[in-house]
């Protein structure tokens, strides 16, 4: 019993074997998916797949990178879509200071406006955050995001900053990175917060777990991220894959 909290199966990557890709998650007993759209083609994708398969759910929202193009119109078809029955997020959204083509101000200025948008239509956020932790976790704070929730999705902080996100009423999401022999704090944090504040995510096709990595990621290759939090833990990853199932299912209010 798996739950991919965070998948990219709109992505052009999947063109030509979704259904295989689907079959494989089934076989290895992923029970349900979130799709993330985070742009015009990629939300409009991730709607699609849920009107396709039952257990495929959708968050929608728009990149910090991409920021700079998105528009009040935009703003407004994302209000319109938070009322779907499958809808079960608004993100990806946040802030990304690695690439420049979005200025900070601007970013900012979306994130806040998404965050408000969340709290109007009462869904939780999803968050990126990449290179900025102190300014999302300002804005978050400053904007009153405690009030939905939400996840920190693929998160490769500290401890620390991890238990700060928990009093914030974020839960967080740990994906391929953590199976990394390199990866110290996503280790950490695996080993050291709550289990019921956790959740696992492929960010599928990026960040292919060991053995894999470097491969296109899909969300049958999660199993890999549930085994790797079991031995930190010392636990079996059928309990990892349990708790973090009926984690995810409480967090989205799937039944």
């Amino acid at each position: 019993m798996l739950f991919d909290t965070h998948a990219h199966l709109n992505d052009l990557q999947y063109e030509d074997d979704l259904l295989e890709v689907m079959n494989r998650a089934r076989e290895e007993g992923v029970e349900n998916i979130v799709v993330v759209g985070f742009d015009r083609p990629t939300i409009v994708k991730a709607m699609e797949l849920t009107e396709t398969y039952d257990f495929i759910y959708a968050a929608v929202g728009w990149h910090p990178v991409d920021a700079i193009d998105m528009t009040d119109d935009d703003l407004n078809w994302i209000k319109e879509l938070a009322s779907h029955p499958k809808v079960v997020a608004l993100g990806e959204m946040g802030l990304d200071y690695h690439w420049d083509k979005s200025p900070k101000d601007v970013q900012k200025e979306v994130f806040k406006k998404q965050i408000a948008l969340a709290k109007e239509v009462k869904l939780p956020i999803i968050i990126h955050n990449r290179d900025a932790t102190q300014d999302v976790l300002d804005i978050l704070q400053s904007e009153g995001a405690e009030e939905v929730g939400g996840i920190m999705h693929c998160f490769t902080g500290s401890v620390e900053v991890a238990r700060q996100c928990i009093d914030m009423n974020f839960y967080i999401s740990l994906g391929g990175p953590v199976t990394f022999k390199n990866a110290k704090k996503p280790k950490e944090v695996a080993a050291e917060i709550p289990l019921d504040k956790l959740l696992i995510e492929t960010d599928c096709p990026y960040l292919a777990p060991h053995p894999l990595r470097g491969k296109r990621n899909e969300p049958s290759y999660i199993r890999y991220v549930a085994e790797e939090i079991a031995n930190l833990r010392g636990m079996t990853a059928d309990e990892v894959g349990s708790q973090t199932t009926e984690n995810a299912k409480k967090f989205f209010g799937i039944s």
